[in-house]
């Protein structure tokens, strides 16, 4: 065959392997920046910390609510921005016990999933679908309560805020590089727009929430502004 033929060839399967989501193992300087494995590990652990001192702050008001019911926590603001206020409905204990204590175990595992990445730590392709699996129940529940809060409880809680905002960065940028390292199947021109979109779904994500949360509670900005 021809060495013209042979180049042609050779650049058409180059073409072709740099259209694909990257397998478990690729190298990293084929992937997206982000989802590569340190920047990928320092969003798992700020998200992480963030979320688990969140997590863990409510926690410590929960025991000084159930110690004393007339305790005044530290993000009671007003009649609309109260953790107090949230912590006595039941949507605050779905499972039976308060839903902090959920959040104190699932960022632990991301904390010391992102610190074992940092460390040079492989993890299988089953440990990453276990992840994903956590990862996305986990931002269901968090729309659920945000749901709820905006349109049952009529009640913003400052702490469950915060959580809030770390899940949405932390399930979109999860899924993402479990399409884009092939653990998720998904068409390659898929993966490619997500690998290269990550941080604009987390900007429109976080722009809706604050619409939904400006427009649920225009009565008060109203009335605080006249």
């Amino acid at each position: 065959m021809p060495s013209t033929a042979k180049g042609n060839l050779a650049n058409q399967a180059t073409n072709r392997a740099e259209d694909l989501p990257a397998q478990p193992g690729a190298r990293q300087d084929s992937l997206p920046g982000t989802v590569r494995d340190k920047p990928f590990a320092w969003i798992l652990l700020i998200t992480g910390v963030i979320g688990w001192l969140a997590s863990g702050a409510l926690v410590l008001e929960k025991l000084e609510v159930l110690k004393d019911p007339n305790h005044v926590t530290v993000c009671d603001v007003n009649p609309w921005v109260s953790c107090g206020a949230v912590m006595q409905t039941p949507q605050s204990s779905v499972f039976g016990f308060p839903n902090m204590f959920i959040g104190i175990v699932a960022f632990a595992v991301i904390i010391t999933t992102a610190m074992g990445i940092l460390a040079g730590a492989k993890y299988s392709r089953g440990y990453w679908l276990g992840l994903q699996t956590g990862v996305t129940l986990g931002f269901a529940f968090v729309v659920w309560l945000w749901s709820q809060a905006l349109y049952a409880i009529h009640v913003l809680c400052p702490f469950c805020m915060v959580v809030w905002a770390v899940m949405i960065p932390l399930f979109v940028w999860v899924t993402i590089r479990n399409i884009t390292h092939g653990v998720i199947k998904a068409p390659p021109a898929l993966a490619k727009l997500l690998g290269e979109s990550g941080w604009i779904i987390v900007a429109l994500l976080y722009v809706a929430v604050i619409a939904t949360i400006f427009f649920s509670f225009i009565h008060v900005f109203v009335g605080s502004s006249a």
